[in-house]
């Protein structure tokens, strides 16, 4: 997937008369790119057009409006698009409330690591967190950032079978996803 570049973005002002359509759009778009494991886990893949949206809506809040800051901005965020050969998630863990979410971070340290996309009899084991580590001896991250790498052969049975799961094997939390036909598809269009 194709890199964003300043020359993909809406200027401030284009932006600001293209926003509520371009939203609306990246909202309908995000549907099928989120999947639950379990009750209390969801990952929500990135692509081209989640990641614009997010620059965007930067450089709107900041007022950022200099090549230099845009580019650094494209920098940071660039890296969270799919390059092909993987699918890119923020892995979130959603417990409503406060004193049993604290509880339950603490008994899910490592589940950032304990993450997998199943297709087959193939595992692969998502890369968690590789820009900084986000679990301490105390508890884990509610919020983490995952690569699914994978070989031409997982691709092509991903594509050939046209289903895949994900799954998580902590100890603590034990889940299996299940998926529509159109998130299935979304995130199928991530892959060359």
């Amino acid at each position: 997937m194709e890199k964003l570049k300043i020359e993909d973005l809406y200027s401030l002002e284009q932006y600001h008369d293209t926003r509520k359509t371009f939203r609306s759009d990246v909202i309908n778009h995000k549907k099928h790119r989120q999947v639950a494991v379990g009750p209390n886990a969801t990952l929500y893949f990135e692509d081209r057009k989640t990641i614009q949206y997010q620059i965007q809506e930067i450089l709107r809040i900041e007022k950022i409006y200099k090549r230099e800051d845009i580019e650094e901005e494209l920098s940071a965020y660039n890296p969270l698009i799919p390059d092909g050969t993987n699918l890119k998630a923020t892995f979130m863990l959603e417990f409503p409330e406060e004193r049993f979410r604290r509880e339950m971070l603490s008994r899910l340290i490592g589940i950032e690591d304990q993450i997998y996309l199943n297709v087959g009899e193939l595992k692969v084991l998502a890369i968690a967190d590789e820009d900084l580590e986000r679990t301490t001896e105390d508890k884990t991250s509610a919020v983490h950032f995952l690569r699914f790498e994978l070989s031409r052969d997982a691709v092509e049975a991903i594509k050939s079978q046209n289903g895949f799961t994900f799954s998580i094997e902590h100890e603590n939390y034990n889940h299996i996803s299940d998926m529509d036909e159109k998130t299935i598809e979304s995130l199928i269009s991530d892959l060359d």
